[in-house]
């Protein structure tokens, strides 16, 4: 089968997102692609997500950050943004997701709005409310472990 002319293909274009969740979050590329597929489809409906066409090219996340790049339909940025804004948890984890860019091709994606974080985590003992508690520190968040969740916090909340 012949390829279609350059001016008959699909044209695409490539939200960077940037995610966030909690320090001992492990998320997947297949989890967080269900969850886009799944808030598409209750936004948009059946042919709506259909013709967005989402899906998860690169996706990483370790550490409560991360980042991916989702391949969208040209004219249908605006919904696949507000698609990737309905999503608020992946596999009962609560994360995140804001998208930093918009580019044409996979590579100018990464190179624009895909930094790739100096990972810069510590655990250490916090005092928050007089009480002394565990807490993984991410320069400028500092997430306290309360129970069996945490809570998010800044340096000028701890003492």
């Amino acid at each position: 089968m012949k390829h279609l002319p350059k001016h008959l293909r699909q044209r695409w274009r490539y939200l960077a997102v940037a995610l966030e969740g909690w320090p001992d979050a492990d998320l997947s590329r297949g989890a967080f692609q269900r969850e886009l597929w799944y808030a598409a489809q209750r936004l948009l409906g059946d042919t709506g997500s259909a013709d967005t066409d989402l899906t998860v090219y690169d996706f990483t996340f370790e550490a409560g950050r991360g980042h991916a790049v989702v391949r969208v339909r040209r004219g249908e940025v605006e919904r696949g943004r507000a698609a990737l804004a309905c999503v608020t948890e992946i596999d009962g984890h609560p994360v995140g997701v804001r998208v930093t860019g918009v580019s044409g091709t996979v590579r100018a994606c990464e190179e624009k709005y895909i930094q790739r974080p100096q990972i810069e985590q510590a655990t250490r003992q916090v005092t928050l409310d007089g009480v002394s508690r565990r807490a993984v520190v991410r320069p400028p968040r500092i997430d306290a472990q309360v129970g069996d969740g945490h809570l998010g916090a800044t340096d000028l909340d701890c003492e």
